[in-house]
C-alpha cells in the first residue's frame, strides 16, 4: 500500500476467519473472509464466482459466533487478483453493534473505534 492509499484509508481493517456468505437475487457463494472494516468487507473469490448483476445488491452474511451472525446489504466496488472489496450500504442495528464490538476488541483503543465511526458518519 501506498502513502496516499494509507492516508485515504480512515477505517480500519480487521483480518477474521469466519463462515461467509453472499447472496444476490437467487444467487448464493460460499466465501472465505480476508477481512472487515466498519465500511465493508473483502472476501477471496469463490470458485463458483459469475459475475453478478451489478444493478442488483448483495447481502453479505458473516457468521461470527454461534449465535452472532453479522449481516449487511453491500455493493461490489472492486475486483483485485482474487479479492472482492464490497462496500456496505445498509448494516442493521444489531450487525453494526457485533461489528463495533470486534472493531473495538481488535483496536484496543477506544478513542481509535470512536474516530472511525465519526469518520463512517461524515460519508
Amino acid at each position: 500500500m501506498n502513502d496516499s492509499t494509507s492516508e485515504r484509508r480512515r477505517f480500519q481493517r480487521i483480518a477474521f476467519d469466519a463462515a461467509t456468505e453472499l447472496l444476490q437475487g437467487e444467487r448464493r457463494w460460499n466465501a472465505k473472509l480476508h477481512d472487515l472494516s466498519l465500511k465493508g468487507l473483502l472476501v477471496h473469490c469463490p470458485q463458483d464466482w459469475q459475475q453478478a448483476d451489478g444493478a442488483l445488491p448483495f447481502l453479505a452474511r458473516v457468521r461470527l459466533a454461534d449465535d452472532a451472525v453479522l449481516e449487511m446489504e453491500v455493493e461490489l466496488t472492486r475486483t483485485q487478483g482474487d479479492l472482492l472489496g464490497f462496500v456496505c450500504r445498509h448494516i442493521d442495528i444489531e450487525s453494526i453493534s457485533h461489528l463495533r464490538r470486534l472493531v473495538e476488541l481488535n483496536l484496543g483503543d477506544e478513542s481509535l473505534l470512536e474516530r472511525e465511526l465519526a469518520a463512517l458518519g461524515e460519508q
